[in-house]
């Protein structure tokens, strides 16, 4: 599953740069962590953030169901997971 293992790399990244985090690495990033509460501890301006940084590098589109983008954001190995299956780009 290297791929996946490339894509969660790059997720984590992803998170580390639009969200700001000053002296976190991938690396410190536990792909099948929580990213909200006890995790990274995410908040849901930081979901919408990430969720449009999704869309503009993987073209891929949050859902209209709030419990579906909620499973969806539940790790860095779910994101990956979703990004997968649903990338246009």
């Amino acid at each position: 599953m290297p791929k996946l293992d490339s894509l969660e790399t790059e997720i984590k990244s992803l998170i580390i740069e639009v969200l700001a985090l000053e002296d976190v690495t991938a690396d410190d990033i536990d792909a099948d962590a929580p990213l909200f509460s006890e995790g990274l501890g995410l908040d849901s301006i930081d979901s919408l953030d990430l969720a449009m940084a999704l869309e503009q590098r993987y073209g891929v589109r949050g859902s209209q169901d709030p419990d579906e983008n909620v499973r969806r954001f539940t790790s860095v190995r779910t994101l990956a997971s979703f990004v997968t299956t649903s990338r246009t780009r």
